[in-house]
């Protein structure tokens, strides 16, 4: 590769071979550890940690459910695994809810041209509603049905190429449920002045309750996949439907959600999965942050199970299913894997298939247009359930004439939203409205906290000499993969140290460093400082992977390595203790840092960390925390809430809260500045005094990330 670079850029700029070698020796250096012999500050590519964190997790993931499914060599085996499959997602999203009435009525009949449309609208849960249109044919019942599932379209079930597949379907003789998910069409539960959802994206509408959901250990996957299950009651139960003859499939996210289905109902005897996510997640040549996408679609804590997105279709075996791809996708999407980790996964589910003696009902088609249910996708639907649920073996060759209808013809509600027309409740609602009993849980244990290596030991990198002070560029390895650098400020006599500090930036550790800066005051003044990002941030940032541009960039984020965290077992708010608590142990192991008590100082969503890593760090004397959120527990009573994703933890507050945590580090002092709630805005002191009691906690106003306030609580006078 470095050949090549060298013979291009000779071609094309006719530099001189001083000029090349130098250009070389610049690059090796900027990409990772620098040459042996070279005399600068021998920094690695920190932007390469978190990733290659998660690639080593994934890799072990995929190893094991390879492992496990090399074993499936007997329908005996083969079922077991199926048991399995089930009931491990149900216990991964948050355990199968309890059948309500469905409440169920008819609204109004269309009259088309040899079908009828019948606008429904029934409950999932109590006041819960689901907006859905009935197509029903001519001809003579029971009718084999379909229940079909919306991707990620703004208008539901009003999508254009929606409607044209659900009126090609009624017309070919089946009868076919189409119903608005959550967040879409008429379940516009963040609506603007307009009636749009002001969040955007139907995927935000899904995904802004779903992490809230998740604190109580719920998740936007069981409100969805529950919705299919109701609505799938209520078509099997239809007088005219042939409850043998029932088929589900969607495209997109409704493809995901029809994978999903066909994990936990056997009512299904045929499935169609159009462009659905297919790409594991837990696979071959793993490409952080992976396939992670809008909440419903992210199985948290699936990987150290050994469970990935391709079990939720063994369940359905041996019933005829065809997976429906766009090759397109492989290189408009995640990553340059995204077919090719479907296909392997394919060919494992094929042999499923032969075990149970039925290789002839799995299916693979592909096209080469864009992720779209396009004509000739449909055209594989028709011929699939024709085939499976009609006996027919003529191939359909083309489309029935279809004419897809305005969006307000179809509307079930009088107002276009049910909540407006019917009241009911919002995912939010039936959120914040939960009632639980707080079961105590082993901290470290919930939020997967690595403690540090036995012996751990800072390395120092180079140290140079400042105004008053020495600077120390260091490092500290907290995980496999994981090396975390920092600044040690230190006054220039040994013996002025009066204080310690460790100091959690939010963004950067680099932004305050310099002369009269406020590390260099402070070690002026008799502290020995360290500061540090953690990882993902700053200079811990992680790498771009590779596959498209657009999904590269919009997925290179917090939020997205977050997601992606969670899915593989390892929260990011874990993660950022284990950086913490490895830091702490590194620093008490220096003589400057250890002959004094040490604070940890934390700005923004760095306190959730550091409150985490005190509780289980006795070493840690004082805690000092500005502009750090008030609870969790704000977070879910807050509709639009303000708060970084990265600390949430399934299920944290089924166990504990931030007070409750604060009130474990007691007799050591909590000093908290400026508080926020979960909006984000700063929470009034006698508001946070009240849920934080315990007389080691100082509650203050004013805001105190500067000199004077770090002076007074961190031991310096």
């Amino acid at each position: 590769m470095l050949q090549l670079s060298r013979k291009r850029f000779l071609y094309t700029c006719n530099v001189t071979r001083r000029e090349l070698l130098l250009t070389a020796a610049w690059a090796t250096a900027s990409y990772g550890s620098a040459q042996e012999g070279y005399p600068g500050t021998p920094y690695r590519d920190y932007s390469r940690c978190l990733p290659d964190f998660l690639r080593d997790l994934a890799a072990k993931a995929y190893e094991r459910r390879n492992r496990e499914l090399a074993k499936l060599t007997t329908p005996e085996a083969v079922r077991e695994r199926q048991r399995w499959a089930r009931s491990t997602f149900w216990k991964l999203i948050g355990g199968m809810p309890q059948r309500t009435p469905l409440n169920a009525r008819t609204i109004d009949v269309l009259k088309r041209d040899g079908y009828e449309i019948e606008k429904i609208v029934y409950e999932s849960r109590p006041n819960f509603h689901i907006p859905a249109l009935l197509y029903l044919p001519s001809g003579p019942a029971p009718y084999p049905s379909i229940l079909f599932q919306m991707g990620h379209s703004a208008n539901g079930k009003a999508y254009e190429g929606y409607q044209r597949c659900c009126q090609g379907l009624v017309k070919l003789g089946f009868m076919v449920l189409a119903f608005d998910p959550m967040g879409q069409g008429e379940r516009i539960y963040y609506p603007g002045p307009s009636g749009q959802s002001r969040l955007g994206p139907p995927t935000a509408e899904h995904t802004v309750p779903g992490r809230q959901m998740l604190l109580y250990g719920d998740t936007a996957t069981r409100v969805q996949v529950w919705d299919a299950v109701r609505s799938l009651d209520y078509l099997a139960a239809h007088p005219l439907a042939d409850p043998k003859r029932i088929g589900a499939t969607g495209q997109s996210g409704g493809g995901t959600l029809t994978m999903m289905l066909a994990a936990v109902d056997d009512r299904l005897a045929a499935a169609v999965i159009c462009s659905g996510n297919t790409e594991n997640f837990a696979c071959a040549q793993f490409i952080p942050p992976g396939s992670t996408d809008d909440a419903e679609q992210n199985l948290l804590g699936s990987a150290p199970l050994g469970f990935d997105r391709w079990d939720l279709l063994y369940p359905l075996a041996p019933k005829p299913l065809l997976v429906s791809v766009s090759d397109k996708d492989s290189f408009g999407t995640y990553s340059p894997n995204y077919i090719a980790s479907g296909w392997e996964e394919f060919q494992k589910l094929r042999k499923i298939y032969e075990v149970l003696d039925a290789e002839d009902r799995l299916g693979w088609v592909s096209t080469s247009l864009p992720h779209a249910l396009a004509y000739d996708s449909r055209l594989s639907v028709y011929n699939w359930f024709s085939r499976w649920l009609k006996g027919e073996k003529t191939p359909i060759g083309r489309e029935p004439d279809v004419e897809p209808e305005p969006d307000r013809a179809l509307w079930v509600s009088p107002d276009g939203n049910v909540v407006k027309s019917f009241g009911g409740k919002t995912p939010f609602l039936l959120n914040k409205s939960r009632k639980v009993t707080r079961r105590p849980a082993d901290l470290a244990k919930l939020l997967a906290v690595e403690h540090p290596a036995k012996g751990l030991r800072m390395r120092v990198l180079k140290r140079q000499p400042s105004r008053n002070v020495e600077i120390e560029a260091v490092e500290v390895q907290t995980s496999a993969h994981v090396w975390v650098p920092a600044w040690v400020f230190l006054p220039r006599k040994a013996g002025d140290v009066r204080a310690a500090c460790l100091l959690l930036e939010p963004a950067s550790r680099n932004t305050r460093w310099n002369e009269g800066g406020l590390y260099q005051k402070l070690a002026e003044s008799g502290a020995a400082v360290c500061v540090a990002s953690l990882r993902g941030i700053d200079d811990l940032e992680p790498e771009y992977g590779r596959g498209a541009a657009r999904y590269a960039r919009t997925r290179n984020t917090e939020e997205y390595y977050a997601w992606a965290s969670l899915i593989l077992g390892r929260p990011m708010l874990g993660q950022w203790v284990t950086d913490t608590l490895a830091l702490t142990a590194a620093l008490r192991a220096r003589p400057e840092f250890a002959a004094v008590p040490l604070t940890v100082a934390a700005l923004d969503k760095m306190t959730v960390p550091a409150l985490c890593a005190a509780a289980l760090d006795p070493g840690i004397s004082r805690l000092y925390l500005v502009h750090g959120l008030v609870s969790f527990q704000s977070v879910v009573e807050t509709e639009m809430y303000r708060t970084s994703f990265a600390n949430f933890v399934p299920g944290f507050l089924n166990h504990t809260d931030l007070p409750e945590i604060a009130a474990s580090i007691a007799p050591r002092p909590v000093v908290l500045v400026g508080t926020v709630d979960g909006a984000g805005a700063e929470a009034d002191p006698a508001v946070v005094r009240k849920q934080y009691p315990g007389s080691h906690v100082d509650v203050l106003s004013e805001s105190g990330w500067d000199v004077p306030y770090l002076h007074r609580f961190t031991g310096i006078y």
